[in-house]
């Protein structure tokens, strides 16, 4: 007989970019207990890809990493949970038995009947991004212009992300020097060229780092950098594109996005 009891499903949310919901939970435990990515895939049942992206969503969302990870070829090396992963799956346990104590009282007071209202508000307090990049700064400064603003955000480890959003946007946000924002760029926004090459363009943004995974498909290549800091960015491009760059794992690439290309979250 299925379970009628109502149950509270926590999911944690960093601006409008990054989820951590009990799969996201379950996945860094695994790591802990498995000490590697592929392991820990096979754990929880995912795909290697999926436990990846995974992971590295998670290292994008936060100052510190979640997770440091070895590399070791295609089906991944050492893995290993820091102690800012070994608290978000601490405080998320906490808040998920506090939650659980809070909807068994409220399944006693609703006589055990879920009402679609409810299921409505619930489903409400969560929310999803196309956008596969998720980048975490601090507000460094802001160039007010006649109509768009420019946000320049401090990632960390030196780089940093330029952003131009009208003045509306920027009142609306409550956006002041020092504040934590969350920059989301679509993958197929990211341009791609070899470090050392001389480039003339009009993206504002250049961020440098070292390709880490490089997966092909019929017609597009997927490339995710790793740009320092615990912070990934992943970029779709032609096939054609990816073969002339000789986009091999180790290789050194720079990324080029528009300023007008980045959206700003904060929580």
């Amino acid at each position: 007989m299925p379970d009628a009891a109502l149950h509270a499903l926590l999911s944690l949310q960093k601006g409008s970019a990054g989820q951590i919901g009990a799969a996201r939970i379950r996945l860094l435990e695994a790591v802990r207990d498995h000490g590697s990515i592929s392991a820990a895939a096979r754990a929880v049942g995912l795909s290697y890809k999926a436990a990846w992206d995974g992971i590295a969503a998670l290292n994008n969302l936060f100052e510190k990493p979640v997770v440091e990870a070895q590399s070791g070829g295609r089906h991944g090396g050492q893995a290993r949970l820091t102690a800012t992963g070994a608290a978000i799956i601490g405080a998320f346990q906490r808040i998920q038995g506090e939650l659980d104590r809070v909807a068994a009282r409220l399944d006693q007071e609703l006589g055990g009947d879920q009402q679609p209202p409810l299921a409505d508000i619930l489903k409400g307090l969560t929310m999803r991004t196309s956008a596969r990049n998720a980048l975490t700064g601090v507000v460094e400064t802001i160039h007010a212009g006649a109509v768009n603003d420019e946000v320049v955000l401090r990632l960390g480890e030196g780089q940093t992300l330029t952003a131009v959003i009208t003045r509306h946007s920027v009142e609306d946000l409550g956006l002041v020097p020092g504040m934590p924002v969350t920059a989301l760029i679509k993958s197929t926004f990211v341009i791609l060229t070899p470090e050392g090459e001389p480039t003339r363009t009009s993206a504002r943004n250049r961020l440098c780092g070292t390709v880490i995974r490089h997966e092909d498909g019929p017609v597009s290549s997927e490339v995710v950098l790793d740009i320092g800091g615990g912070k990934t960015l992943t970029a779709v491009v032609t096939r054609d594109s990816a073969d002339d760059l000789g986009l091999a794992e180790g290789a050194r690439v720079c990324a080029l996005i528009k300023a007008s290309h980045i959206i700003l979250a904060v929580t």
